[in-house]
């Protein structure tokens, strides 16, 4: 940390800091400017005790949202950072897709402000990519942003107890019913890691939730090994009608 504190000066001079969404000049490497930061959404409260699913300002708190009602998540609580609109999209996409991993330590922090039970005694265990997938894009986005979370909360990052047996297509455009089929049994947990995972709390991270079919899927194989508990924590959550309600 001292010597990136030493050639940042260096660095800045070299590599102006620039918004990663905008391209305007900036005090820092890490950051956006203020009109980006004002139009990423941060889910509040009131919310759903269950899956943390924004609500108006006046429903009461601790109410249960329909969906929840309707079947009862596997889960134990969803983190979300923000709520997926223009402005996240282009950070996950810069993340995911466009080799920017230095946008990660800030989005780390915002979902780690999002995460006051998550201690040393937590696991912090990634969404993982099918080998060939990570092969071609060389990093998992969600492991890079796991390991900025286990550095900022303590807790023990597991990185590889999850593997993804299969290559799967992507889900975009897919119903909730044929994401599952896709997923069905492509993700176990790695024998090296069951007994670390057993009666354990899970942190579940990945970039962005949008159906739930791919942490659905972890949830049920972090399940099967004994886990105690499962937190899913991302940086951008899919959910339209509470960005209308916005």
């Amino acid at each position: 940390m001292a010597l990136a504190d030493a050639i940042s000066p260096l660095v800045d001079l070299v590599f102006p800091p620039r918004c990663p969404l905008c391209g305007e000049g900036i005090a820092a490497q890490t950051g956006l400017c203020a009109a980006c930061w004002s139009e990423l959404i941060i889910p509040g409260d009131p919310s759903c005790k269950l899956c943390s699913r924004p609500f108006p300002a006046d429903v009461q708190h601790e109410s249960v949202c329909a969906p929840c009602l309707a079947q009862a998540p596997r889960h134990d609580g969803i983190a979300a950072a923000t709520l997926y609109n223009d402005a996240s999209r282009k950070l996950v996409l810069a993340l995911k897709h466009g080799n920017r991993i230095a946008l990660a330590p800030m989005m780390a922090r915002l979902m780690a402000a999002k995460l006051d039970l998550v201690d040393d005694d937590w696991l912090i265990v990634p969404v993982p990519l099918h080998r060939w997938r990570l092969w071609r894009r060389g990093y998992n986005q969600a492991a890079v942003l796991s390991r900025h979370l286990a550095q900022q909360s303590g807790a023990r990052l597991l990185i590889d107890a999850l593997v993804r047996h299969k290559a799967t297509p992507v889900l975009g455009g897919l119903g909730a019913k044929a994401r599952a089929r896709a997923l069905s049994g492509t993700i176990t947990v790695s024998p090296k890691r069951s007994e670390a995972v057993r009666s354990a709390n899970i942190l579940l991270v990945d970039d962005v939730i949008t159906s739930g079919a791919t942490s659905n899927a972890c949830i049920t194989a972090l399940r099967k090994a004994g886990a105690r508990k499962v937190v899913i924590a991302c940086f951008s959550r899919v959910l339209d009608e509470a960005l209308d309600a916005v």
